[in-house]
Protein backbone atom coordinates (compact mmCIF):
# COMPACT_ATOMS: atom_id res chain seq x y z
CA UNK A 1 0.00 0.00 0.00
CA UNK A 2 1.40 3.42 -0.95
CA UNK A 3 1.61 6.31 1.46
CA UNK A 4 -1.08 8.19 -0.45
CA UNK A 5 -3.39 5.16 -0.38
CA UNK A 6 -2.83 4.70 3.35
CA UNK A 7 -3.42 8.31 4.32
CA UNK A 8 -6.54 8.62 2.18
CA UNK A 9 -8.13 6.06 4.50
CA UNK A 10 -7.03 7.86 7.67
CA UNK A 11 -9.94 9.74 9.29
CA UNK A 12 -8.05 12.68 10.81
CA UNK A 13 -4.68 14.36 11.25
CA UNK A 14 -4.08 12.81 14.69
CA UNK A 15 -4.43 9.34 13.19
CA UNK A 16 -1.49 10.10 10.91
CA UNK A 17 0.72 10.10 14.00
CA UNK A 18 -0.25 6.51 14.80
CA UNK A 19 0.63 5.49 11.23
CA UNK A 20 4.02 7.22 11.44
CA UNK A 21 4.75 5.62 14.82
CA UNK A 22 3.98 2.18 13.43
CA UNK A 23 6.36 2.61 10.49
CA UNK A 24 9.15 4.77 11.97
CA UNK A 25 8.96 4.48 15.76
CA UNK A 26 12.56 5.58 16.46
CA UNK A 27 12.78 8.40 13.94
CA UNK A 28 12.71 11.92 15.45
CA UNK A 29 9.41 13.66 14.82
CA UNK A 30 9.67 17.01 16.58
CA UNK A 31 12.41 18.74 18.54
CA UNK A 32 12.79 22.05 20.31
CA UNK A 33 15.73 24.25 19.39
CA UNK A 34 18.67 23.03 21.46
CA UNK A 35 16.47 20.98 23.74
CA UNK A 36 13.90 18.24 24.03
CA UNK A 37 12.67 15.96 21.30
CA UNK A 38 10.13 13.24 20.60
CA UNK A 39 10.35 10.27 18.28
CA UNK A 40 7.24 9.25 16.41
CA UNK A 41 6.69 6.51 19.01
CA UNK A 42 7.09 9.06 21.81
CA UNK A 43 4.73 11.48 20.10
CA UNK A 44 2.08 8.80 19.63
CA UNK A 45 2.33 7.89 23.32
CA UNK A 46 2.07 11.54 24.41
CA UNK A 47 -0.93 12.21 22.16
CA UNK A 48 -2.70 9.18 23.62
CA UNK A 49 -1.88 10.24 27.18
CA UNK A 50 -3.20 13.77 26.62
CA UNK A 51 -6.40 12.48 25.03
CA UNK A 52 -6.88 10.13 27.98
CA UNK A 53 -6.17 12.94 30.45
CA UNK A 54 -8.68 15.20 28.77
CA UNK A 55 -11.33 12.52 29.17
CA UNK A 56 -10.48 12.11 32.86
CA UNK A 57 -10.77 15.90 33.22
CA UNK A 58 -14.33 15.79 31.92
CA UNK A 59 -13.65 16.95 28.37
CA UNK A 60 -16.13 15.29 26.05
CA UNK A 61 -16.32 15.19 22.27
CA UNK A 62 -17.20 18.65 21.01
CA UNK A 63 -15.95 20.52 24.09
CA UNK A 64 -13.59 23.38 23.30
CA UNK A 65 -10.02 23.45 24.63
CA UNK A 66 -8.15 26.74 24.29
CA UNK A 67 -4.39 26.52 23.70
CA UNK A 68 -2.41 29.58 24.81
CA UNK A 69 1.08 28.23 24.16
CA UNK A 70 4.17 29.13 22.21
CA UNK A 71 6.06 26.88 19.80
CA UNK A 72 6.91 24.05 22.16
CA UNK A 73 6.40 20.30 22.34
CA UNK A 74 3.34 20.68 24.55
CA UNK A 75 1.56 22.68 21.86
CA UNK A 76 1.99 19.78 19.44
CA UNK A 77 0.96 17.09 21.95
CA UNK A 78 -1.96 19.16 23.28
CA UNK A 79 -3.30 20.01 19.83
CA UNK A 80 -3.10 16.44 18.58
CA UNK A 81 -4.43 15.09 21.88
CA UNK A 82 -7.48 17.34 21.60
CA UNK A 83 -8.10 16.12 18.05
CA UNK A 84 -7.78 12.49 19.12
CA UNK A 85 -10.22 13.05 21.99
CA UNK A 86 -12.61 14.48 19.34
CA UNK A 87 -12.79 17.71 21.29
CA UNK A 88 -12.22 21.07 19.56
CA UNK A 89 -8.83 22.80 19.65
CA UNK A 90 -8.83 26.60 19.90
CA UNK A 91 -5.22 27.76 19.33
CA UNK A 92 -4.72 31.45 20.13
CA UNK A 93 -1.90 33.95 19.89
CA UNK A 94 0.15 33.66 23.11
CA UNK A 95 0.69 37.41 22.85
CA UNK A 96 -3.03 38.13 23.18
CA UNK A 97 -4.09 40.49 25.93
CA UNK A 98 -6.40 39.42 28.75
CA UNK A 99 -9.18 41.42 27.08
CA UNK A 100 -8.75 39.53 23.81
CA UNK A 101 -8.49 36.15 25.55
CA UNK A 102 -11.60 36.82 27.63
CA UNK A 103 -13.60 37.66 24.52
CA UNK A 104 -12.53 34.39 22.88
CA UNK A 105 -13.25 32.37 26.03
CA UNK A 106 -16.75 33.79 26.27
CA UNK A 107 -17.39 33.30 22.57
CA UNK A 108 -16.21 29.70 22.25
CA UNK A 109 -17.24 28.53 25.74
CA UNK A 110 -13.95 26.71 26.34
CA UNK A 111 -14.01 24.15 29.17
CA UNK A 112 -10.23 24.01 29.59
CA UNK A 113 -7.24 26.27 28.86
CA UNK A 114 -3.68 25.01 28.44
CA UNK A 115 -1.22 27.81 29.24
CA UNK A 116 2.47 28.22 30.01
CA UNK A 117 4.66 30.68 31.86
CA UNK A 118 4.45 33.19 29.03
CA UNK A 119 0.65 33.32 29.01
CA UNK A 120 -0.49 32.35 32.51
CA UNK A 121 -0.93 35.88 33.87
CA UNK A 122 -3.12 36.98 30.96
CA UNK A 123 -5.02 33.67 31.00
CA UNK A 124 -5.87 33.95 34.70
CA UNK A 125 -7.09 37.50 34.19
CA UNK A 126 -9.08 36.43 31.13
CA UNK A 127 -10.76 33.53 32.93
CA UNK A 128 -11.84 35.88 35.73
CA UNK A 129 -13.22 38.35 33.19
CA UNK A 130 -15.01 35.59 31.30
CA UNK A 131 -16.69 34.44 34.52
CA UNK A 132 -17.92 37.98 35.20
CA UNK A 133 -19.21 38.30 31.63
CA UNK A 134 -21.00 34.94 31.82
CA UNK A 135 -22.62 35.89 35.13
CA UNK A 136 -23.77 39.22 33.69
CA UNK A 137 -25.46 37.33 30.86
CA UNK A 138 -26.94 34.84 33.32
CA UNK A 139 -25.14 32.04 31.52
CA UNK A 140 -24.67 29.04 33.79
CA UNK A 141 -21.61 27.57 32.15
CA UNK A 142 -18.71 26.05 34.09
CA UNK A 143 -15.64 28.24 34.43
CA UNK A 144 -12.79 26.98 32.25
CA UNK A 145 -10.14 25.04 34.12
CA UNK A 146 -6.53 26.12 33.65
CA UNK A 147 -3.80 23.54 33.05
CA UNK A 148 -0.25 24.87 33.24
CA UNK A 149 2.86 23.77 31.40
CA UNK A 150 6.22 24.28 33.10
CA UNK A 151 4.98 26.49 35.94
CA UNK A 152 3.40 25.80 39.32
CA UNK A 153 -0.41 25.77 39.33
CA UNK A 154 -2.57 27.50 41.91
CA UNK A 155 -5.07 25.58 44.03
CA UNK A 156 -7.84 25.57 41.42
CA UNK A 157 -5.54 24.79 38.49
CA UNK A 158 -3.95 21.65 37.12
CA UNK A 159 -0.46 20.68 36.03
CA UNK A 160 0.21 19.45 32.51
CA UNK A 161 2.29 16.58 33.88
CA UNK A 162 -0.80 15.38 35.76
CA UNK A 163 -2.96 15.71 32.65
CA UNK A 164 -0.66 13.35 30.74
CA UNK A 165 0.28 11.09 33.65
CA UNK A 166 -1.98 8.10 32.93
CA UNK A 167 -1.21 5.41 30.37
CA UNK A 168 -3.12 6.04 27.15
CA UNK A 169 -6.49 4.37 26.79
CA UNK A 170 -7.70 3.76 23.23
CA UNK A 171 -10.46 6.11 22.10
CA UNK A 172 -13.16 5.25 19.57
CA UNK A 173 -12.16 6.08 16.00
CA UNK A 174 -13.57 9.19 14.38
CA UNK A 175 -16.62 8.10 12.42
CA UNK A 176 -17.80 11.48 11.12
CA UNK A 177 -15.10 13.61 9.43
CA UNK A 178 -17.54 16.55 9.42
CA UNK A 179 -17.10 16.90 13.18
CA UNK A 180 -15.59 20.19 14.22
CA UNK A 181 -11.84 19.91 14.93
CA UNK A 182 -10.47 23.44 15.27
CA UNK A 183 -11.68 26.98 15.85
CA UNK A 184 -9.28 29.64 14.58
CA UNK A 185 -10.07 33.25 15.30
CA UNK A 186 -9.94 35.49 12.27
CA UNK A 187 -12.02 38.36 11.05
CA UNK A 188 -12.89 36.55 7.84
CA UNK A 189 -14.47 39.13 5.52
CA UNK A 190 -16.50 40.90 8.21
CA UNK A 191 -13.89 43.02 9.99
CA UNK A 192 -14.63 41.69 13.49
CA UNK A 193 -12.98 38.69 15.15
CA UNK A 194 -14.84 35.45 14.51
CA UNK A 195 -13.82 31.81 14.73
CA UNK A 196 -13.52 29.86 11.51
CA UNK A 197 -14.89 26.33 11.95
CA UNK A 198 -12.44 23.77 10.51
CA UNK A 199 -13.61 20.17 10.44
CA UNK A 200 -11.46 17.04 10.43
CA UNK A 201 -12.44 16.69 6.78
CA UNK A 202 -11.15 20.17 5.88
CA UNK A 203 -7.83 19.80 7.73
CA UNK A 204 -7.03 16.40 6.29
CA UNK A 205 -8.17 17.42 2.80
CA UNK A 206 -5.69 20.30 2.67
CA UNK A 207 -2.88 18.15 4.07
CA UNK A 208 -3.51 15.69 1.24
CA UNK A 209 -3.91 18.45 -1.37
CA UNK A 210 -0.54 19.93 -0.42
CA UNK A 211 1.05 16.46 -0.34
CA UNK A 212 -0.04 15.90 -3.94
CA UNK A 213 1.97 18.90 -5.21
CA UNK A 214 4.89 17.95 -7.44
CA UNK A 215 7.70 18.55 -6.82
CA UNK A 216 6.77 17.99 -3.17
CA UNK A 217 7.09 20.75 -0.60
CA UNK A 218 8.24 18.26 2.04
CA UNK A 219 10.04 14.91 1.72
CA UNK A 220 10.14 12.23 4.41
CA UNK A 221 13.84 12.92 4.97
CA UNK A 222 13.43 16.70 5.28
CA UNK A 223 14.17 18.74 8.38
CA UNK A 224 11.56 21.50 8.50
CA UNK A 225 12.08 24.77 10.35
CA UNK A 226 9.21 25.47 12.76
CA UNK A 227 9.61 29.21 13.30
CA UNK A 228 6.11 30.08 12.11
CA UNK A 229 3.75 30.25 15.09
CA UNK A 230 1.74 27.06 15.48
CA UNK A 231 -1.38 28.98 16.53
CA UNK A 232 -1.43 30.49 13.02
CA UNK A 233 -3.09 28.41 10.31
CA UNK A 234 0.08 28.50 8.19
CA UNK A 235 2.15 26.91 10.95
CA UNK A 236 -0.65 24.63 12.13
CA UNK A 237 -1.90 23.28 8.82
CA UNK A 238 0.77 23.69 6.18
CA UNK A 239 3.84 23.14 8.38
CA UNK A 240 2.80 20.82 11.24
CA UNK A 241 0.22 19.04 9.11
CA UNK A 242 2.74 18.57 6.30
CA UNK A 243 5.43 17.25 8.62
CA UNK A 244 3.03 14.70 10.10
CA UNK A 245 1.77 13.66 6.68
CA UNK A 246 5.28 13.02 5.33
CA UNK A 247 6.88 11.75 8.60
CA UNK A 248 9.53 14.48 8.36
CA UNK A 249 11.28 16.17 11.29
CA UNK A 250 10.09 19.49 12.72
CA UNK A 251 12.48 21.82 14.56
CA UNK A 252 10.54 24.22 16.77
CA UNK A 253 11.70 27.64 17.85
CA UNK A 254 9.73 30.22 19.82
CA UNK A 255 10.50 33.27 17.72
CA UNK A 256 12.37 34.53 14.70
CA UNK A 257 15.75 36.17 15.22
CA UNK A 258 17.77 36.96 12.09
CA UNK A 259 21.07 35.58 13.35
CA UNK A 260 19.74 33.01 15.81
CA UNK A 261 17.37 31.45 13.29
CA UNK A 262 20.17 31.13 10.75
CA UNK A 263 22.30 29.45 13.42
CA UNK A 264 19.45 27.01 14.00
CA UNK A 265 19.14 26.30 10.27
CA UNK A 266 22.83 25.45 10.19
CA UNK A 267 22.91 23.46 13.44
CA UNK A 268 19.87 21.33 12.60
CA UNK A 269 20.57 21.14 8.84
CA UNK A 270 17.08 22.43 8.04
CA UNK A 271 16.24 21.67 4.42
CA UNK A 272 12.78 23.27 4.17
CA UNK A 273 12.27 26.76 5.57
CA UNK A 274 8.68 28.04 5.67
CA UNK A 275 8.59 31.75 6.56
CA UNK A 276 6.56 34.94 6.24
CA UNK A 277 7.64 37.85 3.97
CA UNK A 278 9.24 40.03 6.70
CA UNK A 279 11.98 37.41 7.09
CA UNK A 280 13.45 38.34 3.71
CA UNK A 281 14.00 41.96 4.73
CA UNK A 282 15.57 40.82 8.00
CA UNK A 283 17.99 38.49 6.21
CA UNK A 284 18.84 40.74 3.28
CA UNK A 285 22.02 42.24 4.74
CA UNK A 286 23.29 39.25 6.75
CA UNK A 287 26.88 38.35 5.93
CA UNK A 288 27.56 35.07 4.12
CA UNK A 289 23.83 34.41 3.80
CA UNK A 290 24.14 31.88 0.97
CA UNK A 291 26.64 29.82 2.97
CA UNK A 292 24.51 29.92 6.10
CA UNK A 293 21.51 28.69 4.14
CA UNK A 294 23.63 25.87 2.75
CA UNK A 295 21.44 22.99 4.03
CA UNK A 296 18.26 24.56 2.61
CA UNK A 297 16.76 23.10 -0.56
CA UNK A 298 13.60 25.22 -0.57
CA UNK A 299 12.15 28.34 1.07
CA UNK A 300 8.38 28.59 1.27
CA UNK A 301 6.73 31.98 1.73
CA UNK A 302 3.12 32.50 2.72
CA UNK A 303 0.61 34.44 4.85
CA UNK A 304 1.10 37.66 2.83
CA UNK A 305 2.11 38.63 -0.73
CA UNK A 306 5.82 38.70 -1.49
CA UNK A 307 7.08 41.31 -3.93
CA UNK A 308 8.41 39.93 -7.20
CA UNK A 309 11.56 42.01 -6.78
CA UNK A 310 12.20 40.35 -3.41
CA UNK A 311 11.89 36.87 -4.91
CA UNK A 312 14.32 37.73 -7.70
CA UNK A 313 16.82 39.51 -5.46
CA UNK A 314 16.79 36.94 -2.67
CA UNK A 315 16.93 34.00 -5.04
CA UNK A 316 19.95 35.45 -6.80
CA UNK A 317 21.63 36.21 -3.47
CA UNK A 318 21.13 32.80 -1.86
CA UNK A 319 20.74 30.44 -4.83
CA UNK A 320 17.85 28.79 -2.97
CA UNK A 321 14.49 28.43 -4.76
CA UNK A 322 11.70 30.48 -3.21
CA UNK A 323 8.13 29.32 -3.70
CA UNK A 324 5.10 31.16 -2.47
CA UNK A 325 1.43 30.48 -2.30
CA UNK A 326 -1.92 31.93 -1.43
CA UNK A 327 -4.04 30.73 1.42
CA UNK A 328 -6.58 31.65 4.04
CA UNK A 329 -7.58 30.42 7.47
CA UNK A 330 -10.92 29.40 5.99
CA UNK A 331 -9.15 27.17 3.43
CA UNK A 332 -7.11 25.21 6.02
CA UNK A 333 -5.03 27.09 4.54
CA UNK A 334 -3.27 26.50 1.18
CA UNK A 335 -5.09 27.36 -2.07
CA UNK A 336 -2.32 27.93 -4.62
CA UNK A 337 1.42 27.35 -4.95
CA UNK A 338 4.05 28.37 -7.46
CA UNK A 339 5.18 24.74 -7.31
CA UNK A 340 2.04 24.04 -9.36
CA UNK A 341 3.06 26.50 -12.08
CA UNK A 342 4.87 25.55 -15.27
CA UNK A 343 7.12 28.56 -14.70
CA UNK A 344 7.62 31.12 -11.95
CA UNK A 345 6.05 34.40 -13.06
CA UNK A 346 6.82 37.69 -11.31
CA UNK A 347 3.90 38.63 -9.05
CA UNK A 348 2.13 35.28 -9.29
CA UNK A 349 1.18 33.19 -6.25
CA UNK A 350 0.87 30.10 -8.42
CA UNK A 351 -1.87 27.79 -9.59
CA UNK A 352 -4.60 26.09 -7.58
CA UNK A 353 -3.84 22.79 -5.88
CA UNK A 354 -5.54 19.67 -7.16
CA UNK A 355 -9.03 19.45 -5.69
CA UNK A 356 -9.42 23.22 -5.34
CA UNK A 357 -11.33 25.34 -7.85
CA UNK A 358 -10.85 29.08 -8.31
CA UNK A 359 -13.05 31.53 -10.15
CA UNK A 360 -13.40 35.30 -10.32
CA UNK A 361 -16.67 37.18 -9.93
CA UNK A 362 -17.71 40.77 -10.58
CA UNK A 363 -19.25 43.21 -8.11
CA UNK A 364 -22.63 41.50 -8.53
CA UNK A 365 -21.21 38.04 -7.84
CA UNK A 366 -21.40 36.94 -11.47
CA UNK A 367 -18.55 34.71 -12.72
CA UNK A 368 -16.20 36.45 -15.12
CA UNK A 369 -15.47 34.98 -18.51
CA UNK A 370 -12.64 32.48 -18.07
CA UNK A 371 -11.27 33.52 -21.47
CA UNK A 372 -10.84 37.11 -20.31
CA UNK A 373 -7.29 36.75 -19.00
CA UNK A 374 -5.94 39.58 -16.85
CA UNK A 375 -9.48 40.71 -15.98
CA UNK A 376 -9.57 41.19 -12.17
CA UNK A 377 -12.41 40.10 -9.95
CA UNK A 378 -13.14 38.90 -6.45
CA UNK A 379 -11.61 35.48 -5.82
CA UNK A 380 -13.98 32.62 -4.98
CA UNK A 381 -12.77 29.14 -4.07
CA UNK A 382 -14.32 25.68 -3.77
CA UNK A 383 -12.93 22.45 -2.34
CA UNK A 384 -13.07 19.90 0.48
CA UNK A 385 -10.52 21.96 2.40
CA UNK A 386 -13.00 24.80 2.99
CA UNK A 387 -14.28 25.64 6.44
CA UNK A 388 -17.90 25.16 7.52
CA UNK A 389 -18.64 28.80 8.26
CA UNK A 390 -18.09 30.89 11.37
CA UNK A 391 -18.76 29.83 14.93
CA UNK A 392 -21.24 29.00 16.28
CA UNK A 393 -23.88 28.63 13.56
CA UNK A 394 -21.84 28.26 10.37
CA UNK A 395 -22.83 31.71 9.14
CA UNK A 396 -21.10 33.09 6.01
CA UNK A 397 -19.68 29.72 5.00
CA UNK A 398 -19.59 28.25 1.50
CA UNK A 399 -22.80 28.53 -0.48
CA UNK A 400 -25.02 25.65 -1.48
CA UNK A 401 -22.93 25.33 -4.64
CA UNK A 402 -19.73 25.06 -2.58
CA UNK A 403 -18.25 28.42 -3.60
CA UNK A 404 -16.94 30.86 -1.01
CA UNK A 405 -15.93 34.50 -1.53
CA UNK A 406 -12.49 35.28 -0.13
CA UNK A 407 -12.70 39.08 -0.08
CA UNK A 408 -9.49 39.23 -2.16
CA UNK A 409 -9.24 40.61 -5.68
CA UNK A 410 -7.01 39.07 -8.33
CA UNK A 411 -6.77 37.87 -11.89
CA UNK A 412 -5.97 34.54 -13.54
CA UNK A 413 -3.73 34.37 -16.58
CA UNK A 414 -4.23 31.99 -19.47
CA UNK A 415 -2.25 29.28 -17.64
CA UNK A 416 -4.44 29.48 -14.54
CA UNK A 417 -1.83 31.24 -12.40
CA UNK A 418 -3.26 33.62 -9.85
CA UNK A 419 -2.11 37.22 -9.33
CA UNK A 420 -3.32 39.15 -6.30
CA UNK A 421 -4.37 42.73 -6.95
CA UNK A 422 -6.19 44.15 -3.94
CA UNK A 423 -8.40 43.35 -0.99
CA UNK A 424 -12.12 43.99 -0.90
CA UNK A 425 -11.89 44.66 2.81
CA UNK A 426 -9.31 46.85 4.50
CA UNK A 427 -7.22 44.07 5.96
CA UNK A 428 -3.72 44.98 7.20
CA UNK A 429 -1.15 42.18 7.34
CA UNK A 430 1.58 42.70 9.93
CA UNK A 431 4.32 40.04 9.88
CA UNK A 432 1.79 37.66 8.35
CA UNK A 433 -0.91 38.30 10.97
CA UNK A 434 -4.28 39.77 10.05
CA UNK A 435 -5.25 43.11 11.57
CA UNK A 436 -8.75 44.35 10.88
CA UNK A 437 -9.02 48.14 11.19
CA UNK A 438 -12.59 48.04 12.49
CA UNK A 439 -11.47 46.03 15.53
CA UNK A 440 -8.71 48.52 16.37
CA UNK A 441 -10.94 51.51 15.63
CA UNK A 442 -13.63 50.24 18.00
CA UNK A 443 -11.12 50.12 20.86
CA UNK A 444 -9.57 53.51 20.10
CA UNK A 445 -12.97 55.19 19.93
CA UNK A 446 -13.64 54.06 23.50
CA UNK A 447 -10.62 56.04 24.72
CA UNK A 448 -11.68 59.12 26.72
CA UNK A 449 -10.93 62.21 24.67
CA UNK A 450 -11.22 60.47 21.28
CA UNK A 451 -14.26 61.26 19.17
CA UNK A 452 -13.40 59.34 15.99
CA UNK A 453 -10.63 57.05 14.76
CA UNK A 454 -9.49 55.69 11.42
CA UNK A 455 -6.91 52.91 11.13
CA UNK A 456 -4.97 51.86 8.05
CA UNK A 457 -1.88 49.97 7.04
CA UNK A 458 1.34 51.52 5.76
CA UNK A 459 4.37 49.80 4.21
CA UNK A 460 7.00 48.69 6.69
CA UNK A 461 10.34 47.17 5.72
CA UNK A 462 10.48 44.83 8.71
CA UNK A 463 6.85 43.70 9.06
CA UNK A 464 5.47 44.20 5.55
CA UNK A 465 2.78 46.53 6.86
CA UNK A 466 2.29 48.46 10.08
CA UNK A 467 -0.76 50.01 11.72
CA UNK A 468 -1.23 53.78 11.78
CA UNK A 469 -4.14 55.50 13.55
CA UNK A 470 -5.71 58.86 12.79
CA UNK A 471 -7.77 60.19 15.70
CA UNK A 472 -10.04 63.21 16.10
CA UNK A 473 -9.97 64.51 19.70
CA UNK A 474 -13.03 65.77 21.55
CA UNK A 475 -11.18 68.97 22.35
CA UNK A 476 -10.40 69.74 18.72
CA UNK A 477 -6.77 70.38 19.64
CA UNK A 478 -4.32 68.87 17.15
CA UNK A 479 -1.18 70.17 18.84
CA UNK A 480 0.06 71.06 22.30
CA UNK A 481 -0.49 69.34 25.62
CA UNK A 482 -4.05 68.21 24.84
CA UNK A 483 -2.94 66.38 21.69
CA UNK A 484 -0.01 64.79 23.50
CA UNK A 485 -2.40 63.55 26.19
CA UNK A 486 -4.70 62.01 23.57
CA UNK A 487 -1.81 60.17 21.93
CA UNK A 488 -0.65 58.85 25.32
CA UNK A 489 -4.17 57.65 26.16
CA UNK A 490 -4.52 55.90 22.79
CA UNK A 491 -1.14 54.19 23.18
CA UNK A 492 -1.98 53.07 26.71
CA UNK A 493 -5.33 51.60 25.62
CA UNK A 494 -3.70 49.80 22.70
CA UNK A 495 -1.04 48.32 24.97
CA UNK A 496 -3.68 47.06 27.41
CA UNK A 497 -6.24 45.73 24.98
CA UNK A 498 -4.47 44.80 21.74
CA UNK A 499 -1.82 42.25 20.86
CA UNK A 500 1.48 43.91 19.96
CA UNK A 501 1.12 43.45 16.20
CA UNK A 502 -2.27 45.23 16.24
CA UNK A 503 -1.02 48.35 18.02
CA UNK A 504 -0.53 51.56 16.04
CA UNK A 505 3.11 52.38 15.45
CA UNK A 506 2.09 55.99 14.99
CA UNK A 507 -0.91 58.06 16.12
CA UNK A 508 -1.82 61.16 14.11
CA UNK A 509 -4.11 63.72 15.79
CA UNK A 510 -6.27 65.56 13.23
CA UNK A 511 -9.17 67.98 13.46
CA UNK A 512 -11.34 65.93 11.09
CA UNK A 513 -11.33 62.83 8.90
CA UNK A 514 -11.98 63.11 5.15
CA UNK A 515 -15.43 61.75 4.28
CA UNK A 516 -17.61 61.05 1.27
CA UNK A 517 -20.93 62.79 0.78
CA UNK A 518 -22.58 59.81 2.47
CA UNK A 519 -20.31 60.13 5.52
CA UNK A 520 -17.94 57.22 4.84
CA UNK A 521 -14.32 57.84 5.81
CA UNK A 522 -12.19 58.26 2.69
CA UNK A 523 -9.25 56.09 3.67
CA UNK A 524 -7.85 56.46 0.18
CA UNK A 525 -7.16 60.11 1.02
CA UNK A 526 -5.34 59.06 4.19
CA UNK A 527 -3.33 56.46 2.27
CA UNK A 528 -2.40 59.12 -0.26
CA UNK A 529 -1.17 61.35 2.54
CA UNK A 530 0.90 58.46 3.90
CA UNK A 531 2.46 57.86 0.49
CA UNK A 532 3.34 61.55 0.18
CA UNK A 533 4.93 61.44 3.62
CA UNK A 534 6.98 58.41 2.59
CA UNK A 535 8.18 60.33 -0.47
CA UNK A 536 9.07 63.37 1.62
CA UNK A 537 6.42 65.56 0.00
CA UNK A 538 4.56 65.97 3.31
CA UNK A 539 6.08 66.25 6.75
Amino acid sequence: MSLSDETSAVPDVAALVASAAAEHPERLAVVEAGGRGLTWSDLEDEVGRVATGLGRAGILAGHRVLLALGNRLEFVTSYLGVLRAQAVAVPVNPGSTATELAAMLVDCGARLVVADGQTVVAVRDAVARAEVAAAARDEHRPAPRIVLVGTDPQDDEGAYDDLRSETAVPVPPLLDPEKLAVLLYTSGTSGRPRAAMLTHRALLANVDQVAAVRPPMIHSDDVVLGVLPLFHVYGLGAVLGGVIRHRAKLVLTERFDPEGTLDLVEDEACSVVPVAPPVFAAWRHVDALAERLGPVRMILSGSAPLAAETVEEFGALTRVPIHQGYGLTEASPVVTSTLRSAEIKPGSVGAALDGIDIRLVDDEGRPLDAAAADDPGEIQIRGRNLFSGYWPDGHDGPGDDGWWSTGDVGFLDADGDLFLVDRVKELVIVSGFNVYPTEVEAILEEVPGVRQAAVLGVPDEQTGEAVVAYVVPDSGAVAGADAVAVVAAVEAAAEERLAAYKRPVRVEVVDELPRTVTGKIRKGVLRGAERRKALGILE
